[in-house]
Formats: structure tokens, C-alpha cells, sequence
């Protein structure tokens, strides 16, 4: 049957897999391999991304050496976008919430402080900010991006009176 590096519960562009059970991620998350395994395919990804994760407790994530021709990738090849939406996706669904995070302060730093992946940006505000489980996290990756964001008039990911007052 075909195999999903990043399976969810919904159905992707491979028409031929089928969506993961509830039940089959609990096995997942149960099982040690499977997860060791889920966390070398992250590590894969985010190598052929241009990024390097450097605590895999944290999740906390820098530019890797390669990182000019690999942002130079996904700057002209949108279709990653997606695959990093589903990336994250997954990353919630098999409890890595606290890598879903960095990895979108990753894209927001990224795409709004540094200018490196000017294409990226509205995949990042548009999607990849919205994958997130936690409402709290969600709220201070909205916070993050509207503080960055020129100019922040045009920002439409969250109530400027809400933003303003946010701790």
C-alpha cells in the first residue's frame, strides 16, 4: 500500500493513501522505533530545507551550512509549501507540537526579520502559523508575526486592538 514519510488523518495529493486511524497514531506514538524513525525523517526534511535541528529535546532549530542554495530552492519551488504544511500537520498529530513551534518561528524569522524566503511568507502567515494545536502558542506566533510584519496596517492575521494589548 502506498507509504506516507508524514501520514494524517486527511487525504493529501496521493490519492492512493488512505488517511490515518486515531487508533494507528496511538500505536505510532507507542512505539519507540516508529518515533525514533518520525524524528530522523523530520531531521531528513529539514536538512534538505536548509535547516538543522540542534536540540531534539526543544525542537530548537538554526540555518544549516547549505542553507543559501537550499532557500534558494524553496523560494522558487512553491510546491514545498505544502509539503510543509504537511509536515507540521504531522508533527501535531504525533505530539511534537514543541517542533511544530519552532519550526513556524523558524518560517516567520525567516520570512519577515530576515527577508531570506521572500515566496514563503504567505505560506508561513497563511498556513503554516494556523497548524499550530496550541491556542497559546498560536496567539504569541500571531503576536511574533504582526511585530515583524511590514507594514503592520496590512497584517490580517489577528485584531490589531487584541495584537496591541497582547502580553
Amino acid at each position: 500500500f502506498p507509504f506516507r514519510l508524514f501520514p494524517l488523518r486527511e487525504h493529501g495529493m496521493n490519492w492512493r493513501a488512505k488517511p490515518l486511524t486515531c487508533q494507528e497514531i496511538q500505536a505510532f506514538k507507542r512505539s519507540k522505533e516508529v518515533m525514533q524513525r518520525f524524528t530522523r525523517a523530520y531531521q531528513l526534511m529539514l536538512r534538505f530545507y536548509g535547516i538543522s535541528l540542534i536540540n531534539e529535546k526543544t525542537g530548537e532549530l538554526k540555518r544549516a551550512e547549505n542553507w543559501a542554495e537550499r532557500f534558494q530552492n524553496l523560494n522558487w519551488f512553491s510546491h514545498n509549501n505544502l509539503r510543509i504544511t504537511r509536515i507540521l500537520k504531522c508533527l501535531g498529530e504525533m505530539g511534537y507540537e514543541h517542533y511544530q513551534v519552532h519550526l513556524v518561528k523558524f518560517f516567520l524569522t525567516e520570512t519577515l526579520v530576515k527577508e531570506t524566503l521572500p515566496n514563503v511568507k504567505r505560506s508561513a502567515l497563511d498556513y503554516f502559523l494556523f497548524t499550530i494545536r496550541s491556542k497559546e502558542k498560536r496567539r504569541e506566533l500571531v503576536h511574533y508575526a504582526w511585530q515583524h510584519f511590514k507594514p503592520r496596517g496590512s497584517f490580517v492575521w489577528g485584531p490589531h486592538d487584541k495584537l496591541l494589548r497582547y502580553r
